[in-house]
C-alpha cells in the first residue's frame, strides 16, 4: 500500500527557523518583493458628469488624491467644460479650486454658470519655470480640493512629483497638455485624450486600478447643465 509522503512536516525545528530567518533575510535585501492583497474597493471618486466615462473608469469617476492628465490638441476644445461639473463640486461650501498659470484669464460668467464658486476660486501666477513647483506645493498643502495647471514641458520625474504631492495633499490634480505629450509614459493615475470631432470625443489612454477601454466615449456638448 502506498503512504503519502510527510517528510516535509518531519523538519527539525532548528532547520525551520533557518528557512524562516533566511526568508526574512531575502525581504530585506529586497531580493525577494512581498506581495499585498488588492483592496477590495476602491476610493469613492469625484464624478466626471459623463457618464459614458464614469462608467469605464474605476471608482466610477475621476481618481482620488491624485493626478489626471488631460492632452489636447488646442485651448478651448472643451476640457475645461470636461471638468466645471466636478470642480462646482470641489469648490462647495469652503473648497478652494487653484488655477496654477493660466494661459488666459479665466471668464468669471461662465465659471459662475458652470457652478463653480467664485469666491473659491483662485488664479497663482507663476513664470514657467515656476508654474510646477507652485502646483506641486498647492497639491501638497492640503488646502486645496483640487488644483488645475498647464504644463507645456514637464518630465517623468517632474509628473511623479506632483502625483506623489496630490496623495499627499489629498487633492484632486488636473494637468493640462497638449497632445504630443500622450506618445510619452506618466505616472498620473488617469490620461485623457480630448478629440474635438466632429463627433467631440474622450478617449482613456491609462487609468489605474483598470483597463483602458478601446473605443473613445462621446462628448456631446449638451452632456452638461
Amino acid at each position: 500500500e502506498l503512504q503519502p509522503d510527510r517528510s516535509s512536516h518531519l523538519l527539525h525545528p532548528d532547520v525551520q527557523l533557518m528557512a524562516v530567518v533566511a526568508l526574512e533575510d531575502l525581504l530585506a535585501s529586497r531580493r525577494l518583493w512581498r506581495g499585498q492583497s488588492a483592496p477590495s474597493a476602491l476610493p469613492a471618486a469625484q464624478p466626471t458628469g459623463l457618464a459614458g466615462l464614469d462608467a469605464v473608469l474605476p471608482g466610477n469617476g475621476w481618481p482620488e488624491s491624485a493626478l489626471t492628465e488631460l492632452m489636447i490638441p488646442a485651448d478651448g476644445v472643451g476640457e475645461l467644460e470636461l471638468l466645471w461639473p466636478a470642480l462646482a463640486r470641489l469648490s462647495a461650501d469652503d473648497g478652494l479650486v487653484a488655477l496654477i498659470a493660466p494661459p488666459y484669464l479665466p471668464y468669471a460668467p461662465a465659471w459662475h454658470a458652470s457652478g463653480v464658486r467664485l469666491q473659491g476660486l483662485h488664479v497663482v501666477h507663476a513664470q514657467a519655470h515656476e508654474a510646477l513647483w507652485a502646483a506641486e506645493q498647492c497639491l501638497r498643502s492640503g488646502a486645496c480640493s483640487a488644483v488645475l495647471c498647464w504644463p507645456r514641458q514637464a518630465d517623468d520625474r517632474a509628473l511623479r512629483r506632483l502625483q506623489v504631492a496630490a496623495e499627499s495633499g489629498q487633492c484632486h490634480g488636473f494637468a493640462l497638455r497638449p497632445l504630443q505629450a500622450a506618445r510619452n509614459p506618466s505616472p498620473a493615475a488617469l490620461r485623457l485624450v480630448l478629440e474635438p470631432g466632429p463627433p467631440r470625443r474622450v478617449q482613456v489612454l491609462k487609468c489605474r486600478g483598470g483597463v483602458a477601454p478601446a473605443r473613445p466615449i462621446p462628448f456631446p456638448r449638451s452632456t452638461f447643465r
